[in-house]
Protein backbone atom coordinates (compact mmCIF):
# COMPACT_ATOMS: atom_id res chain seq x y z
CA UNK A 1 0.00 0.00 0.00
CA UNK A 2 1.24 3.70 -0.76
CA UNK A 3 0.70 6.63 0.98
CA UNK A 4 0.61 10.54 0.51
CA UNK A 5 3.00 12.22 1.67
CA UNK A 6 1.59 16.15 2.98
CA UNK A 7 3.49 18.91 5.17
CA UNK A 8 2.75 17.91 8.37
CA UNK A 9 1.24 21.59 8.97
CA UNK A 10 -1.65 20.75 7.23
CA UNK A 11 -2.44 18.40 9.38
CA UNK A 12 -3.71 16.41 6.32
CA UNK A 13 -4.31 12.33 6.99
CA UNK A 14 -1.69 9.80 4.92
CA UNK A 15 -3.76 6.74 5.99
CA UNK A 16 -4.84 5.06 2.74
CA UNK A 17 -8.69 4.81 1.93
CA UNK A 18 -7.95 0.88 2.16
CA UNK A 19 -6.19 0.90 5.89
CA UNK A 20 -8.78 2.95 7.06
CA UNK A 21 -11.57 -0.23 6.00
CA UNK A 22 -9.07 -2.54 7.91
CA UNK A 23 -8.94 -0.36 11.22
CA UNK A 24 -12.91 -0.06 10.75
CA UNK A 25 -13.64 -3.49 9.92
CA UNK A 26 -11.76 -4.69 12.95
CA UNK A 27 -13.38 -2.53 15.01
CA UNK A 28 -16.86 -3.28 13.47
CA UNK A 29 -16.20 -6.91 14.46
CA UNK A 30 -14.80 -7.14 17.67
CA UNK A 31 -16.98 -4.06 19.08
CA UNK A 32 -19.89 -5.69 21.32
CA UNK A 33 -16.81 -8.28 22.80
CA UNK A 34 -15.56 -4.63 23.58
CA UNK A 35 -19.23 -3.11 24.67
CA UNK A 36 -19.66 -6.18 26.92
CA UNK A 37 -15.90 -5.55 28.40
CA UNK A 38 -16.83 -1.95 29.74
CA UNK A 39 -20.01 -3.27 31.03
CA UNK A 40 -18.36 -5.88 32.89
CA UNK A 41 -15.80 -3.32 34.18
CA UNK A 42 -18.79 -0.91 35.13
CA UNK A 43 -20.19 -3.84 37.43
CA UNK A 44 -17.25 -4.13 39.22
CA UNK A 45 -15.77 -0.32 40.06
CA UNK A 46 -12.80 -0.54 42.31
CA UNK A 47 -10.53 2.05 43.58
CA UNK A 48 -7.39 3.21 43.33
CA UNK A 49 -4.55 -0.14 44.03
CA UNK A 50 -7.49 -2.44 44.06
CA UNK A 51 -8.19 -2.95 40.10
CA UNK A 52 -7.81 -6.50 40.01
CA UNK A 53 -11.10 -7.55 38.51
CA UNK A 54 -10.66 -4.25 35.73
CA UNK A 55 -6.77 -4.71 35.41
CA UNK A 56 -7.32 -8.68 34.79
CA UNK A 57 -9.90 -8.41 32.33
CA UNK A 58 -8.12 -5.53 30.09
CA UNK A 59 -4.56 -7.82 30.34
CA UNK A 60 -6.66 -11.19 29.30
CA UNK A 61 -8.30 -8.98 26.21
CA UNK A 62 -4.52 -7.62 25.34
CA UNK A 63 -3.50 -11.45 25.34
CA UNK A 64 -5.87 -12.49 23.15
CA UNK A 65 -5.68 -10.09 20.82
CA UNK A 66 -1.58 -11.05 20.94
CA UNK A 67 0.24 -8.78 23.25
CA UNK A 68 2.95 -9.61 25.33
CA UNK A 69 2.12 -8.08 28.85
CA UNK A 70 3.43 -7.85 31.87
CA UNK A 71 1.90 -7.29 34.95
CA UNK A 72 2.68 -5.48 38.32
CA UNK A 73 4.83 -2.58 37.12
CA UNK A 74 5.93 0.85 38.06
CA UNK A 75 5.53 -0.01 41.96
CA UNK A 76 1.95 -0.64 40.89
CA UNK A 77 0.42 -4.20 41.69
CA UNK A 78 -2.78 -3.50 38.85
CA UNK A 79 -0.51 -1.62 36.34
CA UNK A 80 0.38 -3.28 32.90
CA UNK A 81 2.77 -2.90 30.34
CA UNK A 82 1.40 -5.01 26.99
CA UNK A 83 3.13 -4.53 23.79
CA UNK A 84 3.32 -5.89 20.37
CA UNK A 85 6.56 -5.24 18.12
CA UNK A 86 6.69 -4.88 14.48
CA UNK A 87 8.20 -6.57 11.67
CA UNK A 88 10.01 -3.75 10.22
CA UNK A 89 11.68 -0.26 12.60
CA UNK A 90 9.60 2.20 13.42
CA UNK A 91 8.18 4.63 16.37
CA UNK A 92 6.95 3.33 19.35
CA UNK A 93 3.35 4.61 20.88
CA UNK A 94 1.53 4.02 23.97
CA UNK A 95 -2.12 4.34 24.43
CA UNK A 96 -2.91 4.83 27.98
CA UNK A 97 -5.77 3.08 29.46
CA UNK A 98 -7.67 3.33 32.85
CA UNK A 99 -10.05 2.03 34.88
CA UNK A 100 -10.62 2.83 38.05
CA UNK A 101 -13.38 3.90 39.67
CA UNK A 102 -14.46 6.54 42.38
CA UNK A 103 -15.25 5.36 45.82
CA UNK A 104 -18.77 4.89 46.84
CA UNK A 105 -20.52 5.81 42.85
CA UNK A 106 -18.27 3.83 41.32
CA UNK A 107 -17.92 4.45 37.22
CA UNK A 108 -19.19 7.85 37.24
CA UNK A 109 -15.91 9.53 35.41
CA UNK A 110 -16.55 6.69 32.62
CA UNK A 111 -13.29 4.90 33.13
CA UNK A 112 -14.89 1.52 32.40
CA UNK A 113 -14.96 3.13 28.99
CA UNK A 114 -11.16 4.48 28.75
CA UNK A 115 -9.67 1.46 28.87
CA UNK A 116 -11.56 -0.02 26.32
CA UNK A 117 -10.86 2.75 23.83
CA UNK A 118 -7.44 2.00 24.02
CA UNK A 119 -6.96 -0.97 24.26
CA UNK A 120 -9.22 -1.55 20.81
CA UNK A 121 -7.45 1.08 19.26
CA UNK A 122 -4.38 -0.90 20.13
CA UNK A 123 -5.45 -4.10 18.49
CA UNK A 124 -7.06 -2.40 15.65
CA UNK A 125 -3.89 -1.25 14.59
CA UNK A 126 -1.97 -4.07 15.30
CA UNK A 127 -3.55 -5.50 12.01
CA UNK A 128 -1.29 -3.41 9.84
CA UNK A 129 1.78 -2.46 12.45
CA UNK A 130 4.03 -5.53 10.55
CA UNK A 131 3.62 -3.70 7.68
CA UNK A 132 4.23 -0.47 8.57
CA UNK A 133 6.53 -0.88 11.30
CA UNK A 134 6.92 0.58 14.97
CA UNK A 135 5.90 -0.60 18.12
CA UNK A 136 2.33 -0.30 19.81
CA UNK A 137 2.20 -0.65 23.88
CA UNK A 138 -0.93 -0.31 26.12
CA UNK A 139 0.04 0.66 29.74
CA UNK A 140 -2.45 -0.17 32.11
CA UNK A 141 -2.31 2.82 34.74
CA UNK A 142 -3.90 2.64 37.72
CA UNK A 143 -6.09 5.43 40.35
CA UNK A 144 -6.09 7.85 38.12
CA UNK A 145 -8.86 9.07 40.57
CA UNK A 146 -6.01 9.32 42.88
CA UNK A 147 -6.09 7.43 47.07
CA UNK A 148 -3.83 4.67 48.03
CA UNK A 149 -1.10 4.55 45.96
CA UNK A 150 -2.66 6.21 43.25
CA UNK A 151 -1.89 8.45 39.50
CA UNK A 152 0.32 5.67 38.21
CA UNK A 153 1.21 7.37 35.13
CA UNK A 154 3.57 9.73 37.26
CA UNK A 155 5.41 6.20 38.86
CA UNK A 156 5.40 5.57 34.65
CA UNK A 157 7.22 8.30 34.02
CA UNK A 158 9.37 7.58 37.13
CA UNK A 159 10.69 4.21 35.70
CA UNK A 160 11.17 5.10 32.64
CA UNK A 161 8.67 3.81 30.73
CA UNK A 162 8.03 6.92 28.32
CA UNK A 163 11.51 7.44 27.91
CA UNK A 164 11.83 5.54 23.88
CA UNK A 165 8.16 6.06 23.42
CA UNK A 166 7.27 8.98 20.63
CA UNK A 167 4.10 9.71 21.60
CA UNK A 168 0.91 9.10 23.82
CA UNK A 169 -2.57 9.20 23.51
CA UNK A 170 -5.74 8.44 25.16
CA UNK A 171 -8.95 9.14 25.09
CA UNK A 172 -11.77 10.28 27.92
CA UNK A 173 -15.28 9.90 27.89
CA UNK A 174 -17.20 13.61 28.28
CA UNK A 175 -20.53 15.24 27.19
CA UNK A 176 -18.96 16.59 23.91
CA UNK A 177 -15.95 16.20 21.77
CA UNK A 178 -13.49 18.54 22.62
CA UNK A 179 -9.63 18.85 22.70
CA UNK A 180 -6.97 17.99 24.97
CA UNK A 181 -6.92 20.75 28.07
CA UNK A 182 -4.81 22.25 30.06
CA UNK A 183 -5.33 20.37 33.74
CA UNK A 184 -3.77 21.76 36.80
CA UNK A 185 -1.02 20.28 38.77
CA UNK A 186 -2.29 18.81 41.71
CA UNK A 187 -0.37 17.99 45.42
CA UNK A 188 -2.46 15.69 47.16
CA UNK A 189 -1.09 15.74 50.94
CA UNK A 190 -1.92 14.47 53.93
CA UNK A 191 -1.54 16.59 57.68
CA UNK A 192 -1.47 14.32 60.91
CA UNK A 193 -1.57 16.27 63.85
CA UNK A 194 -0.53 14.48 67.53
CA UNK A 195 -1.75 15.97 70.86
CA UNK A 196 -1.92 14.59 74.14
CA UNK A 197 -5.82 13.18 75.34
CA UNK A 198 -7.43 14.34 78.40
CA UNK A 199 -10.32 14.95 80.06
CA UNK A 200 -12.20 18.37 77.99
CA UNK A 201 -13.76 19.49 81.01
CA UNK A 202 -12.16 17.74 84.00
CA UNK A 203 -8.75 18.36 82.90
CA UNK A 204 -8.03 20.68 79.42
CA UNK A 205 -4.62 22.00 80.96
CA UNK A 206 -3.69 18.32 80.81
CA UNK A 207 -4.38 17.91 77.32
CA UNK A 208 -2.99 19.22 73.71
CA UNK A 209 -6.18 19.43 71.20
CA UNK A 210 -4.40 17.84 67.86
CA UNK A 211 -8.24 19.20 66.23
CA UNK A 212 -7.41 22.50 67.55
CA UNK A 213 -4.50 22.32 65.21
CA UNK A 214 -6.21 20.86 62.30
CA UNK A 215 -8.51 23.81 62.69
CA UNK A 216 -5.77 26.53 62.51
CA UNK A 217 -4.92 25.10 59.37
CA UNK A 218 -8.28 25.72 57.73
CA UNK A 219 -8.05 28.85 58.98
CA UNK A 220 -4.70 30.24 57.72
CA UNK A 221 -5.55 28.69 54.35
CA UNK A 222 -8.28 30.68 54.15
CA UNK A 223 -6.33 33.21 55.12
CA UNK A 224 -3.66 32.49 52.03
CA UNK A 225 -6.39 32.54 49.22
CA UNK A 226 -6.73 36.10 49.43
CA UNK A 227 -2.80 36.09 48.53
CA UNK A 228 -2.96 33.52 45.97
CA UNK A 229 -3.22 33.61 41.86
CA UNK A 230 -6.12 33.05 40.55
CA UNK A 231 -5.30 29.09 39.28
CA UNK A 232 -4.71 28.09 42.50
CA UNK A 233 -7.31 25.61 43.70
CA UNK A 234 -7.18 24.56 47.76
CA UNK A 235 -9.58 22.36 49.43
CA UNK A 236 -9.79 19.81 51.93
CA UNK A 237 -11.57 17.46 54.31
CA UNK A 238 -11.32 16.75 57.72
CA UNK A 239 -10.57 12.84 58.07
CA UNK A 240 -10.60 12.03 61.63
CA UNK A 241 -11.60 14.67 64.25
CA UNK A 242 -11.23 12.72 67.72
CA UNK A 243 -13.85 10.30 68.92
CA UNK A 244 -15.70 12.23 71.87
CA UNK A 245 -16.79 15.57 72.38
CA UNK A 246 -15.54 15.50 76.48
CA UNK A 247 -12.01 13.47 74.96
CA UNK A 248 -9.36 16.21 73.84
CA UNK A 249 -8.88 14.77 70.65
CA UNK A 250 -4.64 13.45 70.74
CA UNK A 251 -4.63 12.77 66.87
CA UNK A 252 -6.64 15.06 64.24
CA UNK A 253 -5.73 14.26 60.48
CA UNK A 254 -7.00 15.98 57.09
CA UNK A 255 -6.75 15.15 53.50
CA UNK A 256 -6.14 18.30 50.87
CA UNK A 257 -5.70 19.15 47.25
CA UNK A 258 -3.35 22.07 46.63
CA UNK A 259 -3.53 23.52 42.59
CA UNK A 260 -2.54 25.21 40.22
CA UNK A 261 -1.64 25.83 36.45
CA UNK A 262 1.43 24.60 36.78
CA UNK A 263 4.40 22.76 38.75
CA UNK A 264 6.68 25.97 39.67
CA UNK A 265 3.40 28.00 41.06
CA UNK A 266 2.15 25.10 42.82
CA UNK A 267 5.84 24.06 44.71
CA UNK A 268 5.21 28.03 46.08
CA UNK A 269 1.82 26.76 47.23
CA UNK A 270 2.82 23.16 48.45
CA UNK A 271 5.33 25.87 50.75
CA UNK A 272 3.09 28.30 51.88
CA UNK A 273 0.68 25.08 53.47
CA UNK A 274 3.46 23.39 54.89
CA UNK A 275 4.29 26.61 57.39
CA UNK A 276 1.03 27.08 57.91
CA UNK A 277 0.69 23.58 59.20
CA UNK A 278 4.04 24.30 61.07
CA UNK A 279 2.69 27.48 62.60
CA UNK A 280 -0.39 25.35 63.88
CA UNK A 281 1.58 22.66 65.14
CA UNK A 282 4.04 25.69 67.41
CA UNK A 283 0.86 27.55 68.23
CA UNK A 284 -0.70 24.44 70.11
CA UNK A 285 2.17 22.22 70.96
CA UNK A 286 1.07 19.56 68.86
CA UNK A 287 3.32 17.47 66.60
CA UNK A 288 2.56 17.34 62.92
CA UNK A 289 2.82 14.60 60.06
CA UNK A 290 2.75 16.70 56.42
CA UNK A 291 3.32 15.33 52.84
CA UNK A 292 2.03 13.95 50.10
CA UNK A 293 0.01 10.73 50.11
CA UNK A 294 0.31 9.36 46.62
CA UNK A 295 2.22 10.71 43.59
CA UNK A 296 1.99 14.38 42.39
CA UNK A 297 0.12 15.02 39.55
CA UNK A 298 1.44 17.81 37.13
CA UNK A 299 -0.14 19.96 34.98
CA UNK A 300 -1.24 18.91 31.14
CA UNK A 301 0.92 20.17 28.32
CA UNK A 302 -0.95 20.35 24.97
CA UNK A 303 0.35 19.98 21.73
CA UNK A 304 -2.24 22.03 19.30
CA UNK A 305 -1.00 19.75 15.95
CA UNK A 306 -1.44 16.68 17.52
CA UNK A 307 -5.18 17.37 18.73
CA UNK A 308 -5.62 19.27 15.13
CA UNK A 309 -4.63 15.69 13.36
CA UNK A 310 -7.19 13.79 15.50
CA UNK A 311 -9.83 15.59 15.03
CA UNK A 312 -9.22 15.99 11.03
CA UNK A 313 -9.75 11.94 11.48
CA UNK A 314 -13.19 13.02 13.58
CA UNK A 315 -14.53 15.17 10.47
CA UNK A 316 -13.53 12.79 8.15
CA UNK A 317 -15.59 9.95 10.02
CA UNK A 318 -18.71 12.41 10.36
CA UNK A 319 -18.64 13.42 13.82
CA UNK A 320 -21.45 16.04 13.91
CA UNK A 321 -20.04 19.51 14.46
CA UNK A 322 -23.41 20.01 17.02
CA UNK A 323 -21.20 17.40 19.09
CA UNK A 324 -17.26 19.35 19.11
CA UNK A 325 -17.31 21.91 21.35
CA UNK A 326 -14.55 24.34 20.09
CA UNK A 327 -13.70 26.38 23.13
CA UNK A 328 -12.10 25.35 26.42
CA UNK A 329 -15.13 24.85 28.61
CA UNK A 330 -12.71 26.59 31.33
CA UNK A 331 -13.69 23.79 34.30
CA UNK A 332 -10.74 22.25 35.18
CA UNK A 333 -9.45 19.30 37.15
CA UNK A 334 -6.08 17.75 37.02
CA UNK A 335 -4.76 13.98 35.53
CA UNK A 336 -1.76 12.42 35.84
CA UNK A 337 -1.76 12.27 31.86
CA UNK A 338 0.33 15.71 32.66
CA UNK A 339 2.63 13.97 34.08
CA UNK A 340 3.34 11.84 30.72
CA UNK A 341 2.90 15.26 28.65
CA UNK A 342 5.72 16.57 30.33
CA UNK A 343 7.94 14.62 28.89
CA UNK A 344 6.82 13.35 24.84
CA UNK A 345 3.65 14.70 23.18
CA UNK A 346 0.08 13.50 24.48
CA UNK A 347 -3.35 13.89 23.57
CA UNK A 348 -6.63 13.13 25.75
CA UNK A 349 -9.65 14.75 23.84
CA UNK A 350 -13.02 13.41 25.00
CA UNK A 351 -15.74 12.15 22.84
CA UNK A 352 -19.40 12.25 23.45
CA UNK A 353 -21.39 9.65 25.33
CA UNK A 354 -24.64 12.10 26.19
CA UNK A 355 -26.87 14.34 24.46
CA UNK A 356 -27.78 16.25 27.29
CA UNK A 357 -24.80 17.87 29.61
CA UNK A 358 -23.72 15.62 32.48
CA UNK A 359 -21.31 16.55 34.96
CA UNK A 360 -18.43 14.53 35.89
CA UNK A 361 -18.56 12.77 38.92
CA UNK A 362 -22.18 12.11 38.97
CA UNK A 363 -24.86 9.58 38.81
CA UNK A 364 -25.63 11.05 35.42
CA UNK A 365 -22.30 10.41 34.22
CA UNK A 366 -22.20 6.91 35.63
CA UNK A 367 -25.29 6.33 33.81
CA UNK A 368 -24.26 7.42 30.70
CA UNK A 369 -20.97 5.03 31.18
CA UNK A 370 -23.17 2.18 30.25
CA UNK A 371 -25.92 3.92 28.09
CA UNK A 372 -26.08 3.05 24.79
CA UNK A 373 -24.15 6.34 23.48
CA UNK A 374 -21.59 5.72 25.67
CA UNK A 375 -20.84 2.23 24.51
CA UNK A 376 -21.52 3.38 20.82
CA UNK A 377 -18.50 5.60 21.95
CA UNK A 378 -15.88 2.68 21.83
CA UNK A 379 -16.26 2.44 18.51
CA UNK A 380 -15.71 5.67 17.29
CA UNK A 381 -12.80 6.32 20.27
CA UNK A 382 -10.72 3.34 18.84
CA UNK A 383 -10.90 4.57 15.33
CA UNK A 384 -10.01 8.08 16.20
CA UNK A 385 -6.83 6.77 18.40
CA UNK A 386 -6.40 4.17 15.74
CA UNK A 387 -5.89 6.44 12.52
CA UNK A 388 -4.33 8.89 14.39
CA UNK A 389 -1.49 6.97 15.65
CA UNK A 390 -1.23 5.42 12.13
CA UNK A 391 -0.23 8.83 10.95
CA UNK A 392 1.92 9.03 13.57
CA UNK A 393 4.12 5.89 12.62
CA UNK A 394 3.64 6.90 8.71
CA UNK A 395 4.37 10.14 8.45
CA UNK A 396 7.87 11.21 9.99
CA UNK A 397 7.57 14.57 8.78
CA UNK A 398 3.73 14.62 11.10
CA UNK A 399 5.52 13.09 14.07
CA UNK A 400 8.94 15.23 13.64
CA UNK A 401 7.05 18.46 13.58
CA UNK A 402 4.60 17.50 16.50
CA UNK A 403 7.47 16.51 18.63
CA UNK A 404 9.31 20.12 17.70
CA UNK A 405 5.94 21.77 18.74
CA UNK A 406 5.81 20.15 22.06
CA UNK A 407 9.55 20.76 23.29
CA UNK A 408 8.50 24.40 22.35
CA UNK A 409 5.25 24.11 25.11
CA UNK A 410 6.74 23.05 27.42
CA UNK A 411 9.57 25.49 27.25
CA UNK A 412 6.73 28.28 27.60
CA UNK A 413 4.57 26.47 30.16
CA UNK A 414 1.24 26.89 31.45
Amino acid sequence: MTTTTTNPLTTKTTNTTAQTAIIKEFIAKRLPEYQALALDIHEHPEVSNYEFYSSGALVAQLEKEGFTVAQDVAGHRTGFDARYLGKKPGPTLAFLAEFDALPGIGHACGHNLFGTYSVLAASALKELIDEVGGELRVYGTPGEEGGENGSAKGSFVKHGYFTDVDAALCIHPGYRYQKTSASLANDPVDIKFYGVASHAAGAPEAGISALEALLQVFNGINGLRLSLPKDVNIHGIITDGGQAANVIPEFASARFYLRAANRKTLDQVYEKVENIVKGAALATGATYEFGLFQNAVDDVIVTPLFDEVFFRHAEEAGVPETEIQERDSGSKGSSDVGNVSQVIPTIQPTVSIADEYIAGHSEEFKAAARSTKGLASIGIAAELLATTALDLLQDPELLAAIKEEHQKQVAKGN
